[in-house]
């Protein structure tokens, strides 16, 4: 009889073959605590703006309820979320913030006009976070239907724009402590 997952025939192993190796504890990277000093840039897009205004109350009270002060926080507002990576890119080559968080809603229309959107966005912030090596984060819905933005910018589905801006900090938190290479 053959195995189908690697062509060899079954053998009989004796059960002393499969001792597991003593359980190995790794010691977690700590997340260290925000400083007063610590910037976050916020870049929102305009269109669809009754939902990106919501998820930039998201993220402006989740910061906040974290002790960044409004000082601490950049907004800026672009036409549209083809417009955040550049504008996050400046924020990110600037060296005055920790985290960019962008923010933006993308909703299918009758073409696929929206597919092209989110891959180049996606694509695009994503590169500037390696490049300039900080955490540059992903808010932009992309979404069916207006329904389904406004579940996710507020409604029962929770409010995107304060995940994100959980995980900026978390993400600045937790880089404070990993060297750059």
């Amino acid at each position: 009889m053959r195995n189908a997952d690697c062509g060899r025939r079954n053998q009989d192993i004796p059960p002393s073959a499969f001792r597991l190796p003593p359980l190995v504890v790794f010691d977690a990277i700590a997340i260290s605590p925000l400083n007063a000093s610590d910037r976050f840039a916020i870049v929102v897009a305009q269109w669809n703006r009754p939902v990106t205004a919501r998820l930039l109350d998201g993220a402006l009270e989740t910061l906040q309820a974290a002790g960044v002060t409004e000082a601490n926080i950049d907004v800026a507002w672009v036409p549209g979320a083809w417009e955040l990576p550049l504008t996050a890119q400046r924020f990110a080559q600037g060296g005055r913030h920790a985290a960019v968080i962008c923010l933006g809603a993308v909703i299918r229309g009758e073409t696929t006009h929206d597919q092209h959107i989110n891959r180049a966005v996606t694509t695009a912030l994503s590169q500037i976070a390696l490049t300039a090596d900080i955490p540059v984060l992903l808010g932009v819905l992309t979404c069916e239907t207006m329904e389904q933005a406004v579940a996710r910018a507020g409604g029962n589905v929770g409010n995107k724009g304060g995940e994100c801006a959980e995980a900026a900090m978390h993400m600045v938190g937790l880089l404070k402590n990993i060297p750059p290479a």
